[in-house]
């Protein structure tokens, strides 16, 4: 069987953690940059299933290969890593400071990642600016606009409605990260993964990557939005929102629902798990975590 034990995949995250958090900084660069590219255009082409479909769930449902691309490549998804390094900061496997070093290397990485393939997309979409009849420069330009004036008109409910549908998105990206490690074989990986995504996308919740693109190819094709709205608005609160909803209900969460208020007997079983996997090399255990998360 490919079934991976809670236990076992509680050790994985703390491991992807730490191995995370120690990555030098180009390769956060790097895996970032083309996580960000890839999730763009993985909301395009959701985009292009709704436009042609007129069925939002279509949309939801292709959404998620843009993500299992990214896990099963090993790249840097910083909404995952909101769960996986505060549990390995937890079990002081990592410094505060290399947690941060990580959030903001990856966040960079995605910000040209997504501004790159935005650019290159506009083009695409206008026809190197010569066509602006395609239906989906207006589904960017109100994305763009819904996402900050919108919230900005509730005022400071705005915040906190923001704020709470990036907790709830997050909430279900984290598990679709953590659900990768529940198997062993690529096909369980991939329908695991699959699930939690397609529920985050179907409910419109705020997801910082997907924002990073959406935003500004909507203001690059016209749409009302300055950086202070999409900064103040939407990317900050949904950062925050994001690393909520992955540090407590994903991360912490599954830690305590597993590990707190066990019996010894519990608690020596998972220090042995942890004190075999110990034993693996250096490159042995990057090697595995990397297959799994």
């Amino acid at each position: 069987m490919d079934f991976v034990k809670p236990a076992e995949v509680l050790q994985s995250m703390v491991e992807a953690g730490e191995n995370k958090a120690r990555m030098n900084r180009i390769q956060m660069l790097i895996r970032g940059f083309l996580a960000g590219a890839i999730l763009a255009f993985a909301t395009t082409l959701a985009y292009t299933a709704v436009s042609q479909t007129s069925v939002g769930l279509a949309g939801a449902l292709i959404f998620p290969a843009g993500f299992v691309i990214i896990i099963l490549l090993g790249l840097e998804l910083v909404t995952g890593n909101f769960a996986m390094i505060p549990l390995a900061l937890l079990k002081r496997r990592v410094t505060w400071m290399s947690m941060m070093r990580n959030y903001c290397w990856v966040i960079a990485g995605h910000l040209l990642g997504c501004l790159f393939y935005a650019g290159l997309y506009g083009l695409t979409l206008t026809k190197m600016g010569t066509d602006l009849s395609n239906p989906l420069i207006q589904t960017l330009i109100q994305t763009s606009e819904t996402k900050t004036l919108g919230y900005q008109h509730l005022g400071a409910a705005g915040i906190g409605l923001v704020v709470i549908k990036a907790i709830l998105c997050n909430w279900m990206v984290t598990l679709g990260a953590v659900m990768a490690m529940t198997s062993t074989s690529t096909i369980g990986k991939v329908v695991a993964m699959w699930l939690p995504i397609t529920i985050f996308f179907a409910q419109g919740f705020e997801h910082a990557v997907v924002n990073m693109f959406v935003i500004p190819a909507g203001m690059m094709l016209g749409a009302n939005v300055s950086i202070a709205d999409w900064w103040l608005w939407n990317q900050i609160p949904v950062l925050v929102g994001n690393l909520i909803g992955g540090a407590i209900f994903t991360g912490l969460g599954l830690y305590a629902a597993h590990t707190w208020g066990t019996s010894s007997h519990s608690s020596s079983k998972l220090a042995t798990i942890q004190g075999g996997r110990s034993g693996l090399t250096g490159t042995d255990s990057a090697q595995k975590v990397g297959t799994r998360s």
